[in-house]
């Protein structure tokens, strides 16, 4: 059985921790039977949709020993992916076969990022990598102020690597040279992790540790708007957490983003005005589809609001307290994976339960991946799987 600090490890992304060094470890050190937040025992289901795993290839150590993010993207015909050991590879998407695989001889934290021909990946040692796609040799290499927890983007002529001490850094494209670095000022408790920055033409999106998301000029950094997603509540320093940690989503000029202990929010990503917002306590992100805006709450429920703010269309709170990862929609599903490593497959019209299956028993941080109805699901042991999902005849 699991102990409440694991629990809570698996909930919060790893450890919060204080001032950039001290951690939470043993602060919720209470007895299973007596712990609210227990995971709840899975049930038995009505199965009605076909799982078939289509193939599996090893990346390395996975998400290492400190169980980091490291997310796989789709080029193409291609799929790359990174581990915590700096392993890269480019794997083909139809059979999982290496097209290449490099050893970058350095920890990997952050990635994996794509733009055109170039890879962009992020080091805990401060490192940020621009690789060609095509072969995995190293175009250049850039040093930042600290370790890179989310994969970096660029546009071409910029690329931003956002760092755990609470700074986002604009390096040239072409050269890695610094350009600019913002300072958001980290509060003095945050969640281990950062949001993935998101580009729109010359504006560059960003979440922090504030509870702020910040849309900036890609060429120079300037602040351009800001939007609060949270505002920080409560007497201790943890009831003030309001991390921005989860995937982002931008569909056309509407942002999409969710706080710990705060909201979700759309967000015109031209002014920065908030368009809508529904409380809720979220670190994995969100996603969209169907019409509309998906995202699991720390206390295991699932969500699905309408993406035009017209409110919440349905909820599912069966996976209470089983450490949600961030919920992706794949064909007329939602799949969403816990801190066991089962991934949970919900219809999108209604939200109740279609399938179930286990990718790996040491659980799934990073995002899963999708392609109309095949699921990509990178675990935390290091098996890059893909999956196809199909209705069963009756």
């Amino acid at each position: 059985m699991m102990t409440s600090s694991v629990r809570w490890g698996a909930l919060l992304l790893s450890t919060v921790l204080v001032s950039g060094c001290s951690t939470m470890k043993g602060w919720f050190s209470i007895d299973d039977d007596e712990d609210p937040r227990q995971p709840v025992e899975l049930q038995d289901i009505d199965e009605t949709v076909k799982v078939k795993r289509l193939w599996s290839t090893g990346v390395g150590k996975g998400q290492g020993d400190g169980l980091y993010r490291i997310e796989p993207v789709i080029g193409g015909e291609r799929i790359y992916a990174a581990s915590a050991d700096g392993k890269v590879q480019a794997l083909d998407r139809g059979n999982g076969r290496r097209v290449w695989s490099r050893d970058l001889e350095m920890p990997v934290s952050g990635g994996v990022g794509l733009y055109d021909d170039s890879l962009l990946l992020g080091g805990s040692d401060g490192f940020v990598l621009r690789l060609d796609a095509a072969t995995g040799d190293t175009r250049w290499t850039a040093r930042v102020t600290g370790e890179v927890l989310a994969p970096p983007q660029g546009n071409g002529r910029v690329v931003v690597a956002q760092t755990y001490d609470g700074k986002l850094h604009g390096l040239d494209f072409e050269s890695g040279e610094r350009l600019w670095t913002y300072d958001s000022n980290m509060p003095v408790l945050t969640i281990r992790g950062t949001s993935t920055p998101l580009f729109r033409d010359n504006l560059v999106v960003a979440g922090f540790a504030n509870g702020r998301v910040v849309g900036f000029s890609a060429a120079t950094g300037a602040v351009e708007w800001e939007a609060r997603v949270a505002i920080p509540q409560g007497r201790s320093e943890i009831e003030r957490i309001v991390d921005v940690d989860g995937t982002m989503v931008l569909v056309g000029n509407e942002l999409f983003a969710a706080s710990y202990q705060g909201n979700i929010v759309a967000i015109d990503a031209s002014s920065g005005r908030k368009i809508w917002e529904r409380p809720l306590s979220s670190v994995s992100g969100v996603s969209q589809g169907f019409g509309n805006v998906y995202v699991a709450d720390e206390d295991g429920t699932v969500f699905a609001f309408h993406r035009n703010g017209q409110g919440q269309r349905w909820s599912q709170d069966a996976l209470a307290w089983r450490g949600l990862g961030r919920p992706v929609t794949a064909s007329s599903y939602v799949a969403v994976p816990d801190f066991e490593g089962y991934v949970h497959i919900l219809s999108q019209v209604d939200g109740s339960f279609v399938g179930r299956f286990r990718a790996d028993s040491k659980g799934i941080n990073a995002d899963m991946l999708n392609d109309g109805n095949i699921l990509y699901v990178y675990g935390n042991g290091g098996k890059l799987q893909a999956y196809e999902l199909s209705a069963t005849t009756r």
